[in-house]
């Protein structure tokens, strides 16, 4: 079996980190590819397309590497699970120290493996052009250098929800209502729910509240109104466009998901309850 690695090479343990990861997988048999930056990080031959191929990836870092991971396979359908340092992550299947259980229930098919749906958002330009994006997390606008709000016309399956004045808006899944979205705001979201969240960043009015929308619902954002520069466009923080006064942005449900690799025992429920700092007591 084939395993696809890609490292944070800024991660202070991330040499140690991935020697733990190699030798738990190569003494059960696996052949393990890194990407090609973190080759030259940790000293070992790396190539710049780690996931071809490959029967699982693995990510060394946390959730935003977990997110750059992702943004470099490029809707490659394997399976990716998260190795964290340092902080506990949202998306990643277990810490640096359950490296060696991780590989065992892989190795004998005893792991979990979770779909998180994914958005598809298209962008498209006033001269015609087209950019398509995955995200995993969120699609963002959010105004540019100054700190003017911006004005956003939102269509939901081809009706107008609201203008809104404000920072900016996200459109989110389940798996990002734990990210850009909840800081600003909107709910969290269990992981199977089938839903997107519109979450407007700091609105003008009270009444710009976030609102839940079924998974099947096409979302179109557009500029209007007076914006004195481009608005600006992200998707899992990465991507960042303009986007022009006669552009658009639309969203709808990936065809595919994503296909989570988590350890048997662990669930969303009990991260949510670390990362929140919940308690409770038995019933």
């Amino acid at each position: 079996m084939r395993l696809g690695v890609f490292v944070n090479p800024r991660k202070a343990d991330v040499v140690a980190a991935f020697g733990r990861v190699r030798e738990a997988f190569e003494k059960r048999g696996w052949e393990v590819v890194l990407d090609q930056e973190g080759g030259e990080a940790v000293g070992y031959p790396g190539v710049e397309k780690f996931w071809q191929g490959a029967d699982l990836v693995i990510s060394i870092g946390g959730d935003g590497t977990f997110l750059e991971t992702l943004h470099r396979m490029g809707g490659c359908p394997c399976p990716v699970a998260g190795v964290n340092i340092g902080h506990l992550g949202f998306l990643t299947a277990c810490q640096d120290e359950e490296v060696d259980q991780l590989a065992q229930v892989v190795t004998a098919g005893e792991h979990l493996e979770i779909e998180r749906a994914m958005l598809r958002v298209r962008m498209r330009e006033e001269g015609g052009s087209e950019h398509e994006f995955l995200a995993l997390n969120e699609v963002v606008l959010m105004r540019g250098e100054t700190g003017r709000l911006v004005s956003l016309e939102a269509w939901v399956d081809g009706e107008l929800l609201n203008e809104y004045r404000a920072d900016g808006l996200i459109v989110a899944t389940p798996t990002g209502s734990t990210a850009y979205s909840l800081a600003a705001g909107g709910p969290l979201v269990g992981p199977r729910a089938e839903v997107m969240v519109i979450t407007p960043i700091c609105p003008h009015t009270l009444s710009g509240r976030p609102l839940v929308l079924g998974d099947d619902s096409r979302i179109e954002l557009a500029p209007s109104g007076d914006n004195p520069e481009p608005i600006l466009f992200t998707v899992d923080g990465r991507q960042i466009l303009r986007v022009a006064p006669e552009s658009t942005v639309e969203v709808d449900k990936a065809p595919a998901p994503l296909r989570v690799v988590r350890l048997p025992g662990h669930s969303f429920y009990e991260t949510l309850r670390k990362k929140l700092s919940w308690s409770g007591g038995g019933l």
